[in-house]
């Protein structure tokens, strides 16, 4: 059989970032984040507030093709806020806010949790994308859960025609939790939808910039492959403000300038040689990390996340099975660990 190899990374194009990415590719972190320092990319920045800030003025200096990536979705919450704050006293976002409530994915649910009524919680909406005859539940649908009891592994849920139903989750396939939350947009805003949409043909992750907004629900959204969409924000609920990415939604994103929030006291599980390599080889022309240490930043990231490093972590914190589950759930983090 005749295979071939892909070792050539195409997508830097400043010879020397490019340089500094082939190192973090190969896991070389110290000398990846060597070279990074030495170009100027590095830039300390102790308080928390202070670094978001610093952050969105350097992304609203030049906001074309530009991404941030923070690696979890608190930090990602707060910086895109703090950035739409900023675009808008610039005059580059109009300053008329219409509230939409979105849909949140919980991140924290794995899909082997999904089979235990204990990790749901009342209030979640979920999505049916197989549905269930037996239930009535039809593909594609939504429901609410309005009670769970653990005991029996029982969820309830409350249809949108009002009907409500009991069920066993580990008997259901296909089914998504979400939060519902409440966002403001404007007209410039930058979004990026959080699930795939079959009839506008767009992807999970896709970003694109708001055209028209009205208060009815009614968004235009000009993606960024140029292709205009239209659609009703009160029925597709699934998308959010797109300034900032997490590093697992990044993968598959490329822009030319990219900057990197690196908090190495909020989720230090989340700091690790693949989130470096993904998050700065989204850039083909300039990447800047935003730290608040940055002497210890080579040995944060040299973690490496296997399944070995996931059964060390839950070793080294002495944490019981209901601990580990417990401090996943409570978790705000883009990534959920198997402990």
């Amino acid at each position: 059989m005749h295979t071939a190899q892909l070792d050539q990374i195409v997508r830097q194009k400043d010879p020397e970032l490019l340089k500094a990415v082939e190192h973090l590719s190969k896991g070389e972190i110290a000398p990846g984040i060597g070279l990074l320092q030495q170009q100027g990319r590095i830039i300390e920045i102790i308080d928390p507030q202070q670094r978001i800030e610093a952050i969105a003025k350097s992304y609203a200096a030049h906001p074309e093709n530009t991404i941030i990536v923070s690696p979890d979705n608190a930090s990602r919450r707060a910086i895109n806020q703090t950035v739409r704050t900023e675009l808008q006293t610039l005059g580059m976002v109009q300053p008329t806010d219409y509230i939409r409530r979105v849909l949140s994915p919980r991140s924290d649910m794995t899909g082997a949790d999904r089979a235990w009524a204990a990790c749901y919680q009342v209030g979640d909406i979920l999505h049916y994308e197989r549905g269930s005859k037996d239930l009535g539940i039809e593909q594609r649908s939504y429901a609410t859960v309005v009670a769970t009891h653990p005991k029996e592994n029982v969820v309830t849920v409350q249809k949108q025609n009002g009907e409500q139903v009991s069920y066993d989750p580990s008997r259901l396939r296909g089914i998504s939790a979400y939060r519902e939350i409440e966002r403001e947009f404007s007209v410039g805003d930058r979004l990026q939808f959080t699930a795939p949409n079959r009839e506008l043909r767009i992807a999970n992750r896709d970003l694109g910039t708001i055209e028209q907004i009205s208060r009815d629900g009614q968004l235009t959204v000009r993606m960024d492959n140029g292709k205009m969409v239209s659609f009703d924000g009160n029925r597709l609920r699934h998308f959010d403000h797109g300034y900032a990415v997490t590093s697992h939604s990044s993968q598959g994103l490329a822009a030319e300038r990219v900057l990197v929030n690196i908090d190495s006291n909020v989720h230090p599980e989340l700091i690790n040689s693949r989130f470096a390599y993904v998050s700065i080889s989204r850039a083909s022309h300039e990447a800047h990390i935003y730290t608040n240490d940055a002497a210890s930043l080579r040995e944060n990231l040299r973690c490496d996340i296997t399944k070995t490093s996931a059964i060390n972590f839950n070793k080294n914190h002495d944490l019981s099975p209901q601990r580990s589950f417990e401090q996943a759930l409570t978790s705000d983090s883009g990534l959920a660990l198997a402990l």
